[in-house]
């Protein structure tokens, strides 16, 4: 399986090609619908501007698909979307493991000029994975096996969402804002400080996390994290790797062997625990 994944990302880099993308709300996020038709600003790697928070949808051939789904947040410091290396990259590396990736476009608060805060970020990850759960069966999915992916800043996005989710006061526009948010699983890749709980609930989502032990910002949120998860007897599992600094998204443009082959290392953690084929 370790040889299948990484070899179809690297040699068949058109497989992950986006099928979707839609808007998370119809007419625009809630009390921001003026903004919706102002376009993203691209870079060679990245998105700002997002103004109209959506999902992208990037499926499994249909004859390795498991019905296993990751809901992608990537990265970028809450200014940029890292749009590639923490976004299709995860769908160029799983979807050939047969796992679906839905890349959410969640607004940023620390974009120059940027009217929204934190809390609209962890708005569009909760109504991403509602939606991703609500619209299951039109792309294969187990609604029962859903997991939440955050890279960096959008680990502490992930966060938010796990711990935090909905709150009174949240915009409700369909029928869709009644669906469960909660991840059946979660993946945390190098996520910074914001976000993290005083205590892990007993009934929070099993958890893989990964980063680089020399990564100044953000190996530190794992460590605080891990003992948590321990005292409430959730399942998770750490890879703290020596060295690599921060960013290593995919492992697809490193030099070290670890990181080469770290998402072998969550596809055998997706099958070890059952994510990988209906229960």
């Amino acid at each position: 399986m370790k040889a299948l994944v990484l070899a179809a990302a690297l040699l068949a880099p058109g497989l992950a090609q986006a099928q979707q993308q839609i808007p998370l709300w119809p007419n625009g996020a809630p009390g921001f619908e003026s903004r919706k038709d102002m376009p993203e600003i691209p870079g060679d790697y990245w998105l700002r501007s997002i103004n109209n928070p959506s999902v992208t949808v990037y499926l499994p051939p249909k004859d390795v698909a498991t019905g296993a789904a990751l809901v992608v947040l990537p990265g970028g410091g809450h200014k940029i979307l890292v749009i590639r290396s923490e976004g299709t990259d995860v769908a160029k590396v799983l979807n050939p493991a047969g796992v679906a990736v839905f890349i959410i476009k969640y607004r940023l608060f620390r974009e120059e000029g940027s009217p929204y805060t934190i809390e609209n970020a962890r708005q569009d990850a909760v109504r991403g994975v509602r939606w991703v759960r609500a619209h299951a069966a039109d792309y294969g999915v187990d609604p029962k096996r859903i997991g939440l992916m955050g890279f960096s800043a959008g680990g502490e996005t992930a966060n938010l969402e796990i711990y935090k989710g909905a709150v009174a006061g949240d915009p409700k526009v369909d029928a869709i804002d009644a669906v469960s948010a909660r991840p059946d699983f979660q993946v945390l890749v190098y996520p910074g400080p914001l976000g993290v709980p005083d205590k892990v609930p007993a009934d929070a989502p099993p958890a893989f996390m990964v980063a680089a032990n020399d990564d100044e910002c953000c190996s530190a949120p794992l460590v605080d994290l891990l003992p948590k998860f321990r005292a409430a007897k959730v399942p998770v599992e750490l890879h703290l790797f020596q060295a690599g600094g921060h960013a290593f998204n995919m492992g697809l443009r490193k030099e070290q062997a670890s990181f080469k082959h770290w998402p072998n290392l969550l596809v055998d953690w997706l099958n070890d625990n059952g994510w990988m084929k209906p229960r």
